[in-house]
């Protein structure tokens, strides 16, 4: 019970770590887990959703307060990689959050969220179905084909 408890912990926070500023992979840890075949795949799914999509909700909270340090060495998302982003998002609106999984420009555009006010239930709602779709994918491929 314990080991089973760590496994979902460890993927969890894999997860939420992924999807902030640091650099982190929880595509391989769920893909450990699921061909273990010891754990539940809806719940490997939804811990590495909800965690991932907790990850993208830090990111929405720094886009709420941090835009004016826009350009400073220390701040998450790089200028060039802010502005398209943000020609992104407003070109799509916050229907390009069901792309937030990305590995390039993904984080961007959860920190634009912030800094252009999606209101937080549909940032979680879209930034989920995304992430969940991304893992599910994963998911299928490596119980398909492995």
């Amino acid at each position: 019970m314990v080991m089973e408890l760590a496994a979902y912990a460890g993927l969890f926070f894999s997860a939420l770590i992924a999807a902030t500023i640091l650099p982190m992979q929880s595509e391989a840890i769920l893909v450990g887990l699921l061909l273990t075949g010891e754990h539940s795949t809806v719940a490997l799914l939804l811990t590495a959703s909800i965690g991932n999509t907790l990850g993208g909700a830090v990111n929405w909270l720094l886009g709420r307060g941090i835009e004016r340090f826009r350009g400073r060495r220390w701040f998450p998302v790089k200028t060039p990689q802010l502005e398209k982003a943000q020609r992104w998002y407003r070109r799509y609106g916050k229907w390009s959050l069901l792309f937030s999984w990305l590995p390039i420009g993904g984080d961007a555009l959860t920190v634009v969220a912030g800094i252009l006010r999606e209101p937080l239930p549909t940032f979680l709602l879209l930034v989920f179905i995304g992430k969940a779709a991304r893992y599910a994918v994963l998911a299928w491929v490596t119980l398909r084909w492995v």
